[in-house]
């Protein structure tokens, strides 16, 4: 029994309950729900506004959606002109917004318009191996699994759409405790305005459906891929949540100026 309480048989899921067991995951791992994003929200504004704490966060979310981003253009399955027509919109939504934005120079600009030192420069992120040496583990795991994971299955890629909109809400709420205006941000403004992450779920776990309909043989694989790229994100955000905890335990032994 899955934990969202679909009966399945020994031999696992079927077909038509794929959209129910990608929820189950998407609950069962609900971003929102992790310490990182309280702790957050209950920080000093000594602690919440240290530039180097933020720039490492940046960092590291950064490094995960665009490992997310980069690896949709190797999605397979997607091969029929409609659904190369559906994959382009998810492209166009990311990275070809107008006047040639992106959602990730979006990113970078909310985070140091908050004062964060951001560690290395927008054109940094590539390749997983090209960002190596300036991450943690999990996170460069992270990294690596986005690359090998999204050309393998579609399961990824439907549970990343299906957990977007619930972290992208949960890090405004959070930060918008300490920065009133991060909101405002076109990151998370034109995003929320406009249901783009919402969209890109239905759209993901559709276009499954559609595939695995035709080829029942990849189910099994697709789910394994989902529920492996929930561990790993739940991961990354034990990582930030550790950063704050360090900033939190350096600042209280700082001896306070008199």
């Amino acid at each position: 029994m899955l934990s969202s309480g679909i009966i399945s048989t020994s031999e696992g899921p079927s077909v038509t309950e794929f959209p129910a067991v990608i929820e189950s995951i998407a609950v069962a791992h609900r971003p929102s729900e992790r310490p990182f994003f309280q702790r957050l929200r209950t920080l000093s504004p000594a602690v919440a506004s240290d530039p180097h704490m933020l720039g490492e966060l940046y960092l590291i979310y950064q490094a995960t959606m665009h490992a997310t981003r980069a690896a949709v253009y190797y999605l397979p399955h997607l091969d029929s002109p409609a659904m190369r027509k559906r994959k382009l919109q998810i492209f166009i939504d990311d990275d070809g917004l107008p006047g040639g934005d992106t959602h990730h120079y979006q990113l970078t600009r909310a985070f140091k318009n908050i004062g964060a030192l951001c560690p290395i420069g927008d054109e940094d992120f590539g390749d997983a191996d090209e960002l190596a040496d300036h991450l943690d583990p999990a996170t460069l795991k992270f990294v690596q699994l986005a690359k090998t994971l999204y050309a393998r299955s579609l399961g990824p890629w439907c549970i990343v759409e299906r957990m977007s909109d619930d972290w992208m809400r949960a890090l405004a709420d959070s930060l918008a405790v300490h920065f009133p205006t991060i909101p405002n941000e076109p990151y998370f403004a034109d995003c929320f305005s406009q249901g783009v992450e919402e969209r890109h779920a239905e759209e993901a776990i559709a276009v499954t459906q559609l595939v695995i309909e035709r080829r029942p043989e990849l189910l099994a694989q697709t789910i394994e891929d989902a529920k492996t790229m929930a561990d790993a994100l739940d991961d990354v955000w034990d990582v930030m949540d550790q950063i704050v905890q360090a900033t939190i335990a350096k600042h209280e032994s700082t001896p306070t100026a008199r």
